[in-house]
């Protein structure tokens, strides 16, 4: 049996956590309107209404938009992944930082979700992110099946 001494455990315990977690949902509808802004800076924005789409909802912590971080190249590709097997293409990319504790600035992980945008957009996909800095109400809409939910850990 392997012990571990008290220090090799808290430093265990403080790589928990520092990694990007995707909640993806396949939706036969994904609408929202925006019901308070959590950002002064953020612009105005109205509903939307979507349709068979992959909606990532996905939480961005400091070490996914450090140089090096694999973080953004796996959302994309995940996205990918989960759209193939539904064979559409439109996904909706969702800022939802309720899936850990730690957050990434908030500009940087906008920037990281607009990248993964553009590469989604150039890999053909019809692209749509929700109102980043407000709080949103949802309409969802999917199905009872094992693909239609989907948790990664980054």
């Amino acid at each position: 049996m392997v012990r571990l001494s008290k220090n090799d455990r808290n430093d265990w315990r403080e790589g928990i956590g520092k990694t990007m977690r995707v909640l993806f949902w396949y939706c036969e509808r994904f609408d929202w309107t925006c019901a308070m802004k959590t950002l002064e800076d953020a612009p105005d924005a109205g509903p939307a209404e979507n349709e068979n789409s992959v909606v990532a909802f996905v939480h961005i912590e400091p070490d996914d938009v450090e140089d090096g971080s694999s973080a953004e190249t796996k959302l994309v590709k995940n996205s990918k992944w989960l759209a193939r097997k539904w064979e559409i293409t439109q996904v909706v990319l969702h800022s939802f930082t309720h899936l850990g504790e730690e957050k990434a600035e908030v500009t940087r992980a906008k920037a990281l979700l607009d990248r993964a945008r553009q590469r989604l957009e150039n890999a053909g996909y019809s692209v749509v992110q929700t109102p980043y800095g407000y709080f949103l109400n949802l309409v969802i809409k999917t199905r009872g099946h094992p693909l239609a939910r989907v948790y990664k850990e980054f």
